[in-house]
């Protein structure tokens, strides 16, 4: 990546997608965020420059610099991939770190987010906007949409679909071949034995309904 990157959202996921560009040797020019009290501020030496409507910065995205979006709330950060799609006219770059494991037969979209010991197996597919966690396995052929996010630890098996919008906690473990549907809700240590329906909750060992 030659241009630095702006990175919306100054918390603790901004803090990691920071690290994650630092490994790579990638420039990180600041950090746009709408909380003003961070305004001014610095994380790890890289400056708090101002908001996510900041004209004199949002400017330079797709000319001078990219952008990574790094926010846990799937509707803000869905806002502003929206916004860099119909004002900038450009994609989200991923953040990718260097001690993931991605298989060379993987598809992935952009604007992923990928933490320290995440492994993706052979075929696997990885859609956008996506935040995985440290130590999450995703074995081979399975399909992961767009806008999930999948807890530190998990253990997605083999030939899994997972639809848009579905939230993982952390140390759940999906067994192979389980259908998890759009917007679904995933309890942190949970064990998924059987389909998950759309916008459903389910948590425990084995998994039901809540």
């Amino acid at each position: 990546m030659e241009n630095p990157v702006i990175i919306f959202g100054a918390n603790g996921l901004g803090a990691v997608a920071l690290d994650i560009f630092k490994r790579n040797q990638v420039v990180v020019y600041g950090f746009l965020d709408d909380n003003k009290d961070l305004h001014n501020t610095e994380i790890d030496d890289v400056p708090v420059l101002g908001s996510t409507d900041d004209e004199g910065f949002t400017k330079l995205i797709g000319k001078k610099c990219e952008v990574f979006v790094a926010t846990d709330d799937q509707k803000l950060r869905k806002n502003h991939v929206e916004m860099i799609h119909d004002v900038r006219k450009v994609q989200v770059v991923n953040a990718v770190h260097d001690q993931a494991v991605i298989a060379s037969t993987t598809a992935i979209g952009h604007g992923n987010l990928v933490s320290a010991g995440v492994i993706v197996n052979a075929r696997a597919k990885i859609g956008s906007h996506n935040i995985i966690h440290s130590k999450v396995l995703i074995d081979y052929d399975t399909e992961v949409g767009d806008y999930v996010q999948i807890g530190a630890g998990s253990t997605i098996g083999a030939g899994v679909f997972i639809d848009d919008n579905v939230f993982i906690g952390t140390s759940v473990t999906i067994v192979g071949g389980i259908k998890i549907g759009k917007g679904a809700r995933i309890g942190a240590g949970s064990v998924v034995i059987e389909n998950v329906k759309a916008r459903e909750t389910v948590f425990g060992n084995p998994a039901k309904k809540v």
